[in-house]
């Protein structure tokens, strides 16, 4: 059972409550396929510009129309499951968009982070940011590992093994 998984209307719902509490909410996204330290670093530096942290995860089409037909790795709820373990992460929400874009639109959080792969100029969902005043923020350690490395690695080790 994934326990931090919710709707949208589940979010909206803590969000308001969040907001009449003062809260500051933090959104980070991502296909989080083939989870490694990069990505624990990233969820963990965005928590740490907020009260709570929103979780968004590429759904299986999406993450396959992003990174090709062989993604994901993992599928979206063993992906859901292993982040749904991550203390930094406070709640779930899966979007089959290739950006977050509708996401930034209906949750409107505080912080919009992204990880070091990204500048502000570069983020895809920049204007929408802009538009709706959501701070910006680039998480985490300069990008050393990526899921592609990591999958990479694994092929060149352990090919014509079995």
């Amino acid at each position: 059972m994934i326990s931090k998984l919710r709707t949208l209307e589940e979010l909206k719902l803590i969000r308001e409550q969040l907001r009449a509490d003062d809260k500051r909410i933090v959104f980070a996204n991502g296909c989080f396929d083939v989870l490694h330290g990069g990505h624990v670093s990233y969820l963990a530096d965005s928590r740490s510009h907020g009260d709570v942290l929103i979780c968004g995860v590429n759904s299986d089409s999406s993450e396959r129309g992003l990174k090709g037909p062989t993604r994901p790795i993992y599928k979206q709820d063993e992906r859901l499951a292993l982040l749904d373990a991550i203390r930094y992460v406070d709640h779930l929400i899966v979007f089959d968009e290739p950006t977050c874009e509708n996401l930034l639109r209906e949750l409107r959080p505080d912080v919009h982070a992204k990880g070091t792969d990204y500048t502000a100029d570069s983020i895809p969902e920049k204007e929408t940011a802009r538009e709706l005043g959501i701070e910006v923020y680039i998480a985490g350690p300069p990008k050393e590992n990526a899921s592609r490395g990591v999958i990479a690695t694994v092929v060149e080790r352990f090919a014509g093994e079995e």
